[in-house]
């Protein structure tokens, strides 16, 4: 515009200096000469916007050049960032399937910790128990010694009864009941483990493993695909056994014998009460891994 508008100028520059050649009469050399200046101008004002339209129509190409790279810079990003979407989302698929490996594994670690902590509890109450028992007799026997027969003392009386010797074979402890039963049922004897769990049980329904007995039979049950029956003993510890050390894994399972019966909806309100009762835990955590899975979040697509 700017090129356009000088070219006018110089037009009716040139327009005013011919009519006043023409209304002031000058010598034929110098009109000429100054004719030729002036039309020089202009030819060289034509060239120059000549010069500009073309510098500008080079500047447009490479505009353009570079927008169509960008353009396909973007495109080859979309593709790669779809690309690397999947990757994460089949990671992510793979960790999940990792992570309730590892937190089975976790689990089985933590029973026998919990289980060998309530072990040694037992015996050293049962140590306890013998040294007082020991310091007890040792005050009842004279010098250290079992009473006998005095020399010289009559025999007993004929026809007399002799008292009947102690037991040999006293009644099984609910330790060794209970780890007995856990022995077994690590070692894939679960008919024989159902029978002692369900004999400790029985014997000793107040003890502080009562629990772990009741969550045993549920996964006797579970590993034997009775899911009913594991899902009425998952069921049985969190009613019976609110502070059983498997509170939590008995209500994972709970979820996971649900969805084995395609209960899915009961299946998902019980992982959300998983994670809302036990945050932080490894249950939890197995919670959450199958709710991504079987209820993923809107976000995720």
């Amino acid at each position: 515009m700017r090129i356009r508008s000088m070219a006018v100028v110089v037009a009716a520059v040139f327009v005013g200096a011919m009519m006043g050649q023409l209304l002031a009469p000058q010598p034929a050399s110098g009109v000429s000469r100054e004719i030729v200046e002036l039309q020089q101008s202009v030819a060289q004002l034509l060239q120059n916007q000549q010069d500009m339209r073309s510098s500008l129509e080079q500047r447009l190409t490479e505009l353009h050049t570079l927008v169509g790279q960008s353009l396909d810079s973007q495109n080859r990003l979309s593709t790669e960032m779809g690309t690397l979407q999947k990757n994460v989302q089949d990671a992510q698929a793979n960790s999940g399937a990792k992570v309730d490996t590892l937190a089975t594994q976790s689990q089985g670690l933590s029973d026998n910790m919990q289980d060998l902590q309530a072990r040694v509890g037992k015996v050293s109450q049962q140590v306890s128990d013998l040294q007082n028992l020991v310091q007890s007799i040792d005050a009842k026997i004279p010098g250290g010694t079992a009473t006998a027969t005095p020399t010289g003392s009559a025999p007993p009386p004929q026809g007399s009864v002799p008292s009947a010797p102690p037991s040999s074979n006293p009644p099984i402890s609910s330790d060794t009941l209970y780890q007995n039963a856990l022995r077994d049922y690590n070692s894939g004897r679960y008919d024989l483990s159902r029978q002692e769990f369900s004999d400790f049980l029985k014997s000793f329904p107040d003890s502080d493993l009562a629990g772990n007995s009741q969550f045993y039979l549920g996964e006797i049950d579970y590993s034997q695909a009775n899911y009913q029956d594991a899902l009425a003993a998952y069921d049985m510890v969190i009613v019976n056994y609110p502070k059983s050390y498997k509170l939590a894994a008995a209500s994972l399972k709970k979820g996971e014998a649900m969805l084995a019966l395609g209960q899915k909806a009961s299946a998902i309100r019980q992982f959300r009460s998983v994670v809302s009762r036990f945050p932080g835990t490894d249950e939890s955590k197995r919670a959450e891994s199958h709710l991504r899975q079987i209820a993923p979040s809107p976000a995720a697509h």
